[in-house]
């Protein structure tokens, strides 16, 4: 079994939290909790689409410093519409220390007793699929440590929606992948939806080659667009139609 390796969390001269691995930002300068709203429970329709079921179903490439989590946590603690059970699958090559997140989540004081709660249960950093049970059974986190690609495979949940957040596609370029995006294809339900933050072509090329239809909308704060998506298996995809006619498609 390969050895995990820790996230190694530094902090920029803004005070935003960076993967010292990538070299990269972990969220937008401009406000984690708003980023995470904006992009991910905005661009999935949520919490609306969870509203009145049963069982709703998240997955996440890049769990990082959990905001995500909390950030739908809260939203769905503060919905009387919510659904029964929150499932929400998150991979993580280069998972926190435990005091690493404490130090992260201290910037978000709203998160504060649900941030307790995630480190409460937070799993000893070994490979593998490790599952918490928070919110009284009613929220599962199921977390995969180490490569997407590799653990992909084991799941067979449907998934309703998808949060696209892995570090940007020119430093880690193995998460945003065509493997990568037919894995995710695999567990879609029909219907199911998309977001990210990233409009790179090759991002949109994959997905829509997975049979997502994807559209930019307007971003957040200082990122101009983002990219949302619904799951079609039988759609015709511009980005691939106009590339077989040889038009070029923007990157």
């Amino acid at each position: 079994m390969i050895a995990l390796e820790p996230a190694h969390l530094v902090f920029n001269a803004e005070g935003t939290p960076c993967s010292e691995q990538f070299s990269e930002v972990y969220h937008s300068a401009d406000g984690g909790h708003a980023q995470a709203r904006h992009v991910f429970l905005g661009g999935n329709d949520l919490p609306a689409r969870w509203r009145g079921r049963k069982r709703f179903v998240i997955l996440e490439t890049g769990f990082g410093l959990g905001l995500n989590l909390l950030a739908t946590w809260l939203e769905w603690l503060n919905d009387d519409q919510r659904c029964v059970e929150l499932h929400f699958v998150s991979f993580e090559k280069y998972p926190l220390r435990i005091g690493d997140l404490a130090r992260a989540h201290a910037a978000w004081p709203e998160f504060g007793r649900i941030a307790e709660a995630l480190r409460n249960q937070w799993p000893v950093l070994s490979p593998g699929v490790h599952r918490l049970e928070l919110a009284q059974r009613r929220i599962i986190l199921t977390l995969g440590f180490g490569d997407a690609l590799q653990l992909l495979p084991e799941f067979e949940m449907p998934v309703d929606a998808f949060y696209l957040d892995g570090f940007s596609p020119a430093k880690n370029p193995e998460m945003w992948s065509g493997a990568l995006c037919r894995s995710l294809a695999r567990l879609a339900v029909p219907g199911a939806t998309l977001a990210t933050w990233s409009v790179a072509g090759t991002v949109r090329r994959a997905l829509s080659a997975a049979n997502f239809v994807v559209e930019k909308r307007p971003g957040f704060a200082s990122k101009r667009q983002m990219l949302v998506g619904r799951y079609d298996c039988q759609a015709m995809h511009g980005d691939v139609e106009r590339e077989a006619q040889g038009i070029a498609v923007d990157g």
